[in-house]
């Protein structure tokens, strides 16, 4: 059995990113923190936090905090229907819940469910950003306890709901689309006009330029890590790209914004991938994230 108070000293420090915030979270010395973090290495025979500016988890590491942190929200879980349980100290750190969730996500529906989730439970939610093709792997190796993602086929251990698809358009200021567009969408003219890229691992506006002039494009990208930052730079005439159309409804009615080609969306299908544990809290964030989704998505 593992000690709970080394696994809370490992998830904290991984969470907090320092030996010094984990310790002042939970209300001991730093070097209370790293004896007992040093401890369960010793224990497991395994680095589990790799000591840095911020300290990380290993990926054996993860798997423990993940672990601490579902062993913190079912002790919350069971003090919440058991009130004659001893109660956590004023001070204790709050259960959290690992959320996987892509950034288009969360910057357009996923802080709905979130809200919705806060008004009825006292769970805290941390969340890890990474695009939704890469969401399922955090789920595969352990370091969630659910995800939003594209991967349509659950992964094992997890239970799998169909959310509906976020609508993207590709779309550029007036002034952008008469400057390089004029003569309307081409292979020649995609070619030049430069387009906005979010990470290496956004292929959207390769795969919208196939499909307008049927053959690959080499688009010249502006890299650009930031879903409102996609907006304005859009907005300001730095180039056109795909946009969630949540974020931009109000600026294509406007005019501010113009679709390149209209009517021609891409839509990427999202899931709701989470543990088969029976975790009431999780089954209740479950529960925010569906209805959320069925608000704001397109529908299956």
């Amino acid at each position: 059995m593992l000690d709970e108070a080394l696994l809370a000293a490992v998830a904290a420090v991984a969470r907090e990113g320092s030996f010094e915030r984990a310790a002042r979270v939970l209300h001991v010395t730093p070097s209370a923190v790293s004896q007992r973090v040093k401890l369960l290495e010793e224990r497991l025979g395994a680095v589990l936090i790799v000591r840095g500016q911020p300290c990380s988890a290993t990926e054996i590491g993860a798997r423990i905090c993940r672990h601490a942190e579902l062993v913190s929200v079912l002790v919350s879980e069971l003090r919440r229907e058991l009130p004659m349980l001893p109660q956590d100290s004023p001070g204790a750190p709050h259960a959290g819940l690992r959320i996987a969730v892509n950034a288009d996500s969360l910057s357009t529906w996923f802080i709905q469910a979130m809200a919705e989730f806060g008004r009825e439970d006292a769970a805290l939610l941390n969340l890890t950003l990474a695009d939704e093709d890469h969401t399922a792997e955090w789920l595969r190796r352990g370091y969630v306890l659910g995800a939003v993602t594209s991967v349509g086929t659950a992964v094992r251990g997890c239970r799998i709901r169909r959310l509906g698809s976020l609508r993207y358009l590709a779309t550029a200021s007036p002034g952008f689309v008469r400057r390089w567009f004029r003569a309307g969408i081409s292979a020649d003219a995609l070619a030049l006009a430069p387009s906005l890229l979010f990470d290496s691992n956004d292929r959207l506006q390769e795969l919208w330029a196939r499909r307008m002039v049927r053959r690959e494009v080499a688009l010249p990208v502006h890299r650009i890590p930031s879903t409102q930052a996609f907006v304005d730079a859009a907005l300001a005439g730095v180039g056109w790209g795909m946009n969630p159309l949540p974020l931009v409804r109000a600026q294509l009615k406007s005019g501010a914004l113009v679709e390149l080609v209209p009517d021609t969306p891409v839509d990427v299908p999202l899931y709701w991938q989470a543990t088969r544990l029976k975790v009431p809290v999780l089954e209740r964030l479950t529960r925010s994230v569906v209805r959320a989704a069925a608000a704001a998505l397109e529908p299956p």
